[in-house]
C-alpha cells in the first residue's frame, strides 16, 4: 500500500512539473507581444514592407535591416498603412540618429503634405543645436504647428524610445517614454490661421504612417495598432472537456475567453462631440420657410418678418417632410432654413440627390456650397465671380448614395471637405445678394430649393468663438 501511494505521489509531482515547465515554456516563447484578445495587430513582420506603401519616395525610400524599418539619411517619403484608419491606438518604438527628424502622419491622405492636409505628430531630436528654435509645435510629439507638446519625454540619440498615440475622435493623446506629452481636443484650436493652414487634421479618417527626410536616419520597430472602430464581441466558450491534468488534481481549468471584432455602428442623429444637433431626426423642429432674401428681410419690421415666416413655415411643412429619419423634400416648395442664425462654425451635413438633381447649403443666408450632379463635382462656392468657384475635384459619391459635407466658415472663409476629401481650402465667399459688400457676419443655413427631390440627414453644428479682428 505504501509503495502505491509513493508511485502516485511522485506521478502528481512529476505531472505538476510538467505543466508548471509547459506554461513557462509558453510563456517565454510562444506568447506574442500582443495577443488577439487585446485588439492589437501587428504592423510591421520584421521581415519586409508588406502592408506598407510608399508615397513620394526619395532614393531608397525606407529599408527594412535586421528586423526594423530604417528611413535612411539619403532616404525618406512617406510610409502609409495599406489599410486607413478612423480612431485608433498606435504603438511604435523609434531610434533617432543626431539631428534626426520624421513625423508621424494621422488620418492623412495619400497625396499632399500631411502636416497640413492631414495631422502630424512630430518625430525630431529635440536636443540637436539645428532646432534650437523651432516654434512650440515644432517639437518631439507635437502634432505639427496645431498642438505644442510638453518637451523632455527623449532618450538620449541612439536609444530606442517607446511612443503611443491615441486618436480617438478629436481626442488626441500621445505618451512618450511613459510621458504625456500631448492631450488635446481638437475643438478647442479655433486659431483662425491654424485652421486656414491645416484644414487636415479636422479629418475623421486617413491611413497612418512614417513621414520620413533627410538628412538623418529615424528607424522604427515593434509597430502595432488597435482599431478602436472595432468592437470585441465574446467567442462562444465551447464546452470543456477534462483532460488527464484535470482527472489527476480533480479540478477543471478554464479556458481564457477569446473575441473577434465587429465594425462599430455609427449612429444616425448622434452628434460628434462639441457639435449640437440641427436635425432631430425625427420632425423640423428648429427649422422654417424661406421669407425673400437678406437685404429685403432686413429692411421688414420684425412683427412683419415674424408673420412673414409663420406663413412661410406652414407651406414648408407641406414639402419638406421627415421619412425614417430623412429630411426628405418633394421639390414643389422653398428652401428650408434654420430658426437661428449663426456666424463661425464648422457643420457637417450628410445629403443625397436623384439623377440630375441640384441644390447647395446657403452660409449665412447666402448661396452657397453646390449640391449637384455634374462632372465638376459638389462642394464649390458656385455663386463666386472674384475668387474659385468650382472644386479642386469631384468628391461625390454615385446618385443615390449618401455624401458628406465637413464646412467650415470662419470670417469670409470657407473650407469645404466632400467625403473626407478636401474640395475647397480657405475660399472668400462672396456676398451675392450684395456684390459691393463682403459676406453678412452671421446669418441662418438653408437647405436650397432648385426644383428637385432632396434628402438630408446627420445637420450638426460648432459653432466658434469670434476672433477679435487686428
Amino acid at each position: 500500500m505504501l509503495s502505491t501511494l509513493t508511485r502516485t505521489a511522485k506521478l502528481g509531482v512529476a505531472a505538476l512539473l510538467l505543466l508548471l515547465t509547459f506554461r513557462v515554456s509558453v510563456k517565454a516563447a510562444d506568447a506574442p507581444a500582443t495577443s488577439n484578445n487585446d485588439g492589437f495587430v501587428q504592423l510591421f513582420n520584421g521581415k519586409d514592407l508588406t502592408g506598407w506603401q510608399l508615397v513620394g519616395g526619395v532614393g531608397p525610400g525606407y529599408v527594412v535591416k535586421d528586423g526594423v524599418i530604417v528611413c535612411p539619411a539619403d532616404g525618406g517619403g512617406n510610409l502609409y498603412t495599406d489599410k486607413e484608419y478612423s480612431d485608433f491606438i498606435f504603438r511604435f518604438e523609434f531610434k533617432l540618429s543626431p539631428n534626426g527628424n520624421n513625423g508621424i502622419g494621422l488620418r492623412a491622405p495619400l497625396q499632399g503634405d500631411a502636416a497640413y492636409v492631414g495631422m502630424e505628430a512630430q518625430i525630431l531630436d529635440d536636443t540637436s543645436p539645428e532646432y534650437a528654435h523651432l516654434e512650440p509645435g515644432q517639437y518631439h510629439s507635437s502634432i505639427y504647428k496645431v498642438v505644442p507638446a510638453k518637451r523632455g519625454s527623449l532618450k538620449p540619440v541612439g536609444e530606442w524610445n517607446q511612443e503611443e498615440i491615441v486618436a480617438l475622435g478629436r481626442h488626441i493623446k500621445i505618451t512618450v517614454n511613459g510621458m504625456v506629452t500631448v492631450d488635446a481636443n481638437l475643438n478647442d484650436v479655433t486659431d483662425p490661421n491654424i485652421l486656414a493652414q491645416h484644414p487636415g487634421f479636422r479629418r475623421d479618417q486617413g491611413f497612418v504612417g512614417f513621414l520620413g527626410h533627410g538628412p538623418s536616419e529615424v528607424q522604427f520597430r515593434n509597430i502595432f495598432i488597435k482599431d478602436l472602430t472595432l468592437i470585441p464581441v465574446p467567442d462562444q466558450q465551447q464546452p470543456q472537456k477534462r483532460g488527464f491534468f484535470a482527472r489527476l488534481f480533480g479540478h477543471h481549468h478554464k479556458q481564457p475567453q477569446t473575441f473577434h471584432y465587429v465594425p462599430r455602428v455609427q449612429l444616425d442623429d448622434t452628434p460628434p462631440e462639441g457639435f449640437t444637433a440641427l436635425f432631430n431626426g425625427k420632425d423640423l423642429s428648429g427649422w422654417k420657410g424661406l421669407v425673400a432674401d437678406p437685404p429685403t428681410r432686413a429692411k421688414m419690421t420684425p412683427e412683419a418678418l415674424a408673420a412673414a415666416e409663420k406663413a412661410a413655415t406652414v407651406e414648408a411643412l407641406k414639402h419638406w417632410k421627415v421619412v425614417d429619419g430623412v429630411i426628405t423634400y418633394d421639390g414643389k416648395n422653398n428652401s428650408l432654413c434654420t430658426t437661428k442664425d449663426y456666424g463661425d462654425f464648422e457643420m457637417l451635413v450628410d445629403w443625397k440627390i436623384e439623377p440630375k438633381g441640384d441644390s447647395g447649403i446657403y452660409l449665412r443666408g447666402s448661396p452657397q456650397v453646390q449640391i449637384w450632379d455634374n462632372p465638376l463635382g459638389s462642394g464649390g462656392l458656385y455663386n463666386n465671380q472674384k475668387n474659385p468657384s468650382n472644386p479642386t475635384h469631384k468628391a461625390d459619391k454615385p446618385v443615390g448614395e449618401w455624401n458628406r459635407f465637413r464646412i467650415l466658415m470662419v470670417g469670409d472663409k470657407v473650407t469645404v471637405h466632400l467625403n473626407n476629401e478636401l474640395v475647397v481650402q480657405n475660399v472668400t465667399m462672396e456676398n451675392y445678394w450684395e456684390r459691393d459688400k463682403p459676406i453678412y457676419p452671421i446669418g441662418q443655413i438653408e437647405l436650397q430649393h432648385h426644383g428637385d427631390a432632396l434628402y438630408f440627414k446627420n445637420i450638426y453644428i460648432r459653432e466658434l468663438p469670434r476672433q477679435a479682428q487686428p
